[in-house]
């Protein structure tokens, strides 16, 4: 005579066993031919007492715990948590003194253009690191996407991110609105996207400004700012130049380099004399 194995009634007491009585359980049932590989997995399946009732039916729920993406923000200065204003809105940024509030006494803004490039860019932020300094990123929209990893490295070591277009057109001052519209509000989609940080500065390239620039960056909530003190760099005039110019730097100035768009060598060179050098003049690098 055979058992059928549904036919087993099991007592919640029979959830006291221990791990030698169960086993010896499982034995017998085996050898009174009770469909043992079934029954060995529904042991292994260890039922609560409320599922003891029906041996016969398990329900598996998906998780749901699944964490939402997070939501891209500005990064505040790294003087103050408020959102940065300026004295004279409608006008490109040259200063760190136009900006409200401003930072302390002493500070400068070192500000690099054209990146992420993956020869240049880490090498500058592990000079950075070196200093402990905080600067702000001109991004390019189209190296952003290309360099993602790299354009994390820079929010993750603590730096600003910034706008720079998508393309970084030549012809930037001579654009139709509409195509202004596209390099800028891109590039500013792209960075949020890829960094978790929306840009709050925009840089337009070579400088190039004009009215019709300055209403479209206004539209994406973001400041623009210009410089103070450019050794031209990119044109590779030597690293004594770049360094001379940028040791004439003075409180509240705003400095441009490069991290790409080309051989940055000499950039990188000079920087390893200049930021030690300015530290100890008692300038403050800050980060917009």
């Amino acid at each position: 005579m055979r058992l059928n194995p549904f036919d087993l009634r099991l007592d919640p007491s029979d959830l006291r066993l221990d791990r030698s009585e169960l086993i010896t359980r499982r034995r017998a049932l085996w050898l009174m031919g009770v469909g043992g590989a079934a029954l060995l997995a529904a042991d292994a399946a260890a039922p609560s007492r409320a599922g003891m009732a029906d041996q016969t039916r398990f329900v598996v729920r998906p998780a749901t715990h699944a964490t939402p993406p997070r939501r891209p923000k500005p990064r505040p200065a790294s003087w103050t948590p408020a959102r940065l204003a300026a004295t004279t809105p409608k006008k490109p940024i040259s200063d760190l003194r136009q900006l409200v509030p401003p930072p302390p006494g002493e500070s400068i803004a070192l500000t690099l253009d054209d990146g992420p490039d993956p020869r240049w860019t880490p090498r500058i932020l592990d000079l950075l690191d070196e200093h402990g300094v905080r600067a702000t990123f001109f991004t390019i929209g189209a190296q952003v996407k290309r360099y993602p990893k790299i354009t994390r490295r820079i929010v993750d070591a603590g730096h600003q991110i910034c706008n720079h277009t998508m393309n970084h057109p030549i012809s930037f001052r001579g654009m139709s609105r509409k195509r202004l519209e596209t390099e800028i509000g891109e590039a500013h989609d792209r960075i949020a996207q890829v960094s978790g940080v929306v840009p709050t500065f925009f840089r337009a390239p070579g400088g190039n400004w004009t009215p019709r620039v300055l209403d479209v960056v206004a539209e994406h909530g973001m400041l623009p700012l210009d410089w103070a003190v450019d050794p031209r760099d990119w044109s590779r005039p030597g690293v004594g130049r770049i360094r001379k110019a940028l040791l004439k730097c003075e409180a509240g100035n705003i400095l441009l380099v490069h991290d790409g768009g080309g051989d940055r060598s000499q950039t990188l060179k000079a920087l390893r004399y200049v930021i030690p050098e300015l530290k100890k003049r008692g300038m403050t690098f800050v980060s917009l």
